[in-house]
């Protein structure tokens, strides 16, 4: 299990600080662009998933495919 867990409250920041490898996952399977913009340092999981279009299904998709890449790496 991973020292930090992502959840829809986790920071966009806090995620790719704690796994750079996700910026993958994020800007490339899911178009979260704002991995290099400042709103990523306050702007949640949970928010940038609204932005982006993604329901509460899709979100809880993301959050498994961040957790299970993290659990890949280790």
């Amino acid at each position: 299990m991973p020292a930090y867990q992502i959840s829809k409250d986790s920071t966009i920041a806090e995620i790719i600080g704690h796994y750079p490898y996700l910026v993958d996952v994020l800007v490339g399977e899911y178009g979260f662009h704002c991995v290099g913009c400042f709103a990523s340092e306050f702007e949640t999981l949970a928010e940038g998933a609204v932005v982006h279009g993604l329901n509460d299904e899709e979100l809880e998709e993301l959050i498994q495919t961040l957790v299970e890449r993290v659990q890949q790496q280790n």
